[in-house]
C-alpha cells in the first residue's frame, strides 16, 4: 500500500486537483435537485415547509462536500488507491442526489442515507489509511476521524428505523445528528490540528461557491426561457432577469473581494469560517430558487403573492451579504464606514421585496450599488495615525 502522509501546510503551489473539481461538479447534480424542490414548495404555498426541507437537505450535501475536502487539504496523495476511493465518494454523491426528491417532498431519507453511507464509508477508509501510515499524535487524530465519523453514521441508520409518521422525532434526531456530525472535527483535533492548507482550503471555498452560483444562473436561465417560450411573457420577465443576473454577479463580485487565506491562519478561525459557509453556500443556491419562483409568479404559475415571490429572492440575497460580510470581509475593513456598507445593503435588499414587480430588479441596483461603494472605499488613501 502507497504511503498516506500529511502534506505540508507551507507547501508552494497549492492548487484543487482535477479529481477535486469532479467531486465538486458531481455535487451540482445535488444541488440542483435540492433547488428544484425548494421552488415547487415555495411556488405551492408551502414556504415553510420547503425552507425546513431544503435546509436539512442542503445540510446533507454540504457537510459531505466539507468532510472530503478538508481531509484532501491534508492528505491528497492523488495515487491510484486514493483515486479510487474518492470515485467511491463521487458514487455515494450521486446516489444521495437520487435520494433528494423522496428526502424533500415525503420524509423519506432512505436514499439519501445509503448515499452518505457509501461516501462515509470510503472517507472512513481514507482516514485508517492515514492512521496506518502515521504515528503519534497525528495517528490519534485519524483513529478519532475515523470512530467519530462511524458513531454519527450509525445514528444516521439507526434515523431510519423512526416510524415514518414521525416527523417531529425525526427532526429532533436529525438536529442531534447534524449537530454530532459538526462535533467530530473540534473532538478529533482537540490537542493537534490536520495539516489543511489556508491557501488550497480558500480556494477550495471559492470553486464551490462559484459552482453553487453558476447552477444559480442555469436554474435561472432555464425558468426564463420556458416562462418566454410558453407565455411570451419578456415584459414582465426582463426586470427580474436583469435584476438576477445583477445579484449573482454582485455575490461572486462581494465574495472575491479578499484574500481569504491570509486570515486563515489556525484551527479556531478555519472552524467558524468553514461552518459559516453553510449559510453562505445555502442562501447562494436559494437565489436561484428564488428567482425561479419570482418567474413562476410573474406569468401566473405560483399560488403566492408578488410580495412573497419577492422575499424568495431578497430574503437569501441579504443572508448572503450579510454572511459574507461576517465571515471574512469584515476582517479586511479600515474603518466604520467600509464596515457598514455590506450591512446597509442587505437591509436595503430586503426592503425591496415590497417594490412589487420591480423588486428583483431593485434588489439588483442595491447590490451593485454595494460593489461600486466597496470599490470606491477601498480605493481611499489610508488614514495616517
Amino acid at each position: 500500500m502507497p504511503v498516506m502522509t500529511a502534506r505540508s501546510r507551507t507547501e508552494e503551489h497549492r492548487a484543487s486537483t482535477p479529481l477535486e473539481l469532479f467531486f465538486d461538479l458531481c455535487f451540482v447534480v445535488a444541488v440542483a435537485q435540492v433547488g428544484t424542490r425548494l421552488v415547487h414548495a415555495v411556488t405551492e404555498g408551502h414556504a415553510l415547509t420547503g425552507v425546513g426541507g431544503y435546509a436539512a437537505v442542503f445540510f446533507a450535501i454540504w457537510w459531505a462536500w466539507v468532510n472530503f475536502s478538508w481531509f484532501a487539504s491534508a492528505y491528497d496523495t492523488d495515487d491510484p488507491l486514493y483515486r479510487v476511493v474518492t470515485l467511491v465518494q463521487i458514487t455515494g454523491v450521486l446516489i444521495l442526489a437520487a435520494g433528494v426528491p423522496r428526502a424533500f417532498d415525503s420524509g423519506d431519507w432512505t436514499v439519501v442515507v445509503i448515499g452518505y453511507v457509501v461516501m462515509r464509508l470510503a472517507l472512513t477508509s481514507q482516514w485508517l489509511r492515514a492512521a496506518h501510515c502515521t504515528r503519534g499524535a497525528e495517528r490519534r487524530v485519524a483513529l478519532r476521524y475515523a470512530v467519530g465519523i462511524t458513531v454519527v453514521q450509525l445514528g444516521w441508520i439507526a434515523m431510519l428505523l423512526l416510524p415514518h409518521g414521525a416527523s417531529g422525532a425525526r427532526a429532533a434526531v436529525f438536529v442531534v445528528l447534524a449537530l454530532a456530525e459538526m462535533c467530530v472535527p473540534a473532538l478529533a483535533e482537540r490537542d493537534r490540528s490536520t495539516s489543511w492548507h489556508p491557501h488550497h482550503i480558500g480556494e477550495r471555498y471559492g470553486l464551490f461557491t462559484i459552482i453553487v452560483l453558476g447552477e444559480t444562473i442555469a436554474a435561472a436561465t432555464v425558468a426564463v426561457q420556458e416562462a418566454v417560450y410558453e407565455h411570451d411573457a419578456l415584459g414582465e420577465l426582463l426586470p427580474i432577469a436583469a435584476g438576477g443576473l445583477l445579484i449573482v454577479f454582485s455575490a461572486w463580485w462581494i465574495y472575491f473581494a479578499v484574500p481569504i487565506h491570509d486570515y486563515l491562519r489556525g484551527s479556531r478561525e478555519a472552524f467558524i469560517w468553514g461552518y459559516g459557509h453553510y449559510l453562505i453556500l445555502g442562501s447562494a443556491a436559494a437565489i436561484g430558487a428564488g428567482i425561479e419562483v419570482a418567474v413562476e409568479e410573474a406569468v401566473g404559475k405560483a399560488h403566492v403573492s408578488a410580495t412573497a415571490a419577492a422575499a424568495a429572492v431578497t430574503v437569501p440575497s441579504a443572508l448572503f451579504l450579510l454572511t459574507v460580510w461576517a465571515l471574512h470581509v469584515r476582517h479586511f475593513k479600515r474603518d466604520l464606514m467600509e464596515q457598514l456598507s455590506l450591512p446597509v445593503a442587505a437591509l436595503a435588499i430586503l426592503a425591496c421585496t415590497f417594490a412589487g414587480g420591480w423588486a428583483v430588479f431593485a434588489a439588483g441596483l442595491v447590490a451593485s450599488a454595494a460593489v461600486t461603494a466597496g470599490v470606491l472605499l477601498s480605493r481611499r488613501p489610508a488614514v495616517a495615525g
